[in-house]
């Protein structure tokens, strides 16, 4: 580097500091547009991972509906389902045969008024009733507490007990006034987020043979899940839809791949975080644009300089240089200072969208950090590129010329 042009470079932003300065808070917001939109974006993918990571291994069966693919209803409290938006124990143990070793769990769900305490008010929630020997297989981590070993315990949600401060040990009243008994709280699940098999986070899991007793329901489901263990989830989807779904006319079932469903997720929500990202970096080719309209005037205004310092044999590759510099100052300081705005704005939307930062420095958004300075670095020394060539290519005698 030519030390004397470098300096000369510093002085002219010194000179024109405003000027330099708003060219410069430009590139600074395009770096936060870029990067604090990526890290937002993979923030989100990361905690929908974390939370759906449980059930990637999950084939989901149930009734259809004629919707294509969709839950079917909770059974009622006490009511008889319709056969189509039930699963039959002759469905249940087909699946169960093809899909073996693969462990096929029936499940059954209800909404249901109950009570958490004496005097507590009436409350609303799902019942889940499974089997006692698969809970530890649908459910296998347990925040406090151990699994149902009888027909009068029940497990909740994370949420559900925080939400009214349940413990091991509490006890529920089932139904309004109690009407269907009480059961008392063996464990607490730990928070599963969104899944695609049975939220448990605001819902209460008994046992299947105390749902059954408790509402009636002998040999139907609203649905299965399959935990897959061998082979591959789109194996056990396609076994499924061969064996229950031979007429395409009169489906069964609907199966849900949930380790698909994921795929599909993430690729949408990277194509949401490029798009986003694009967004910042319109503003950032406007700021390169402000960077350029500045650099031509710095030539327009320095032409009889330009043709002195040509006149005194100074080359072309010298006063390129000048110009490179003076945009490459520009750029490099307000790409480092929007990076670590970035970082700070980051951790803003982070906490305010997602109530949690824990994704901020992962390699994924950091990674958006970096390449929101890295562009913002590029696109100042392209727009100071022409100027520059620009500049060198002045006549010496028609620079000196110039009023």
């Amino acid at each position: 580097m030519n030390t004397i042009f470098w300096e000369i470079s510093k002085r002219n932003i010194r000179i024109h500091m405003l000027r330099s300065t708003l060219a410069m808070l430009g590139i600074i917001i395009g770096v936060v547009a870029i990067g604090a939109m990526g890290v937002l974006g993979n923030s989100i993918t990361q905690e929908i991972s974390s939370s759906l990571s449980s059930v990637g291994d999950s084939v989901i069966v149930t009734p259809y509906s004629g919707g294509g693919g969709g839950m079917g209803p909770s059974g009622g409290g006490g009511g008889s389902s319709s056969a189509n938006l039930m699963l039959t124990d002759q469905n249940f143990q087909l699946i169960k045969r093809v899909v073996a070793p693969n462990v096929a769990i029936p499940v059954l769900s209800t909404s249901e008024h109950m009570q958490v305490g004496v005097g507590s008010n009436d409350i609303v929630a799902t019942i889940y009733g499974i089997p006692t020997d698969d809970e530890s297989v649908l459910l296998p981590n347990l925040q406090a507490g151990g699994y149902n070993n009888a027909n009068s315990g029940c497990l909740v949600g994370s949420t559900f007990a925080s939400d009214h401060n349940i413990k091991v040990g509490s006890r529920i009243s089932i139904g309004t006034d109690g009407q269907y008994g009480t059961l008392r709280v063996t464990g607490i699940i730990v928070e599963r987020g969104m899944s695609f098999d049975i939220s448990t986070d605001s819902a209460i899991v008994v046992t299947q043979d105390w749902f059954e007793s408790t509402y009636n329901e002998q040999g139907e489901y609203n649905e299965v899940v399959v935990k897959v263990t061998s082979g591959t989830t789109a194996a056990v989807t396609t076994t499924i839809e061969n064996q229950l779904n031979r007429n395409t006319r009169d489906k069964t079932v609907s199966v849900t791949d949930s380790k698909a469903t994921l795929a599909t997720v993430y690729s949408t929500f990277s194509s949401v975080t490029t798009f986003v990202e694009a967004i910042g970096g319109i503003s950032m080719i406007v700021a390169g644009v402000s960077i350029f309209n500045i650099m031509i005037m710095s030539v327009n205004e320095r032409i009889k300089e330009i043709g002195i310092m040509r006149s005194i044999g100074t080359q072309k590759r010298e006063v390129m240089s000048m110009f490179v510099y003076e945009a490459a100052i520009i750029g490099v300081m307000g790409s480092l200072i929007g990076g670590i705005l970035c970082i700070l704005a980051g951790y803003l939307v982070s906490a305010l969208f997602l109530g949690t930062t824990k994704y901020l420095f992962t390699v994924a958004s950091m990674t958006s950090v970096v390449e929101g300075v890295g562009f913002g670095i590029i696109v100042c020394l392209l727009c100071g590129v022409y100027p520059s060539v620009q500049a060198a290519n002045l006549n010496p005698i028609d620079a000196l010329r110039h009023e």
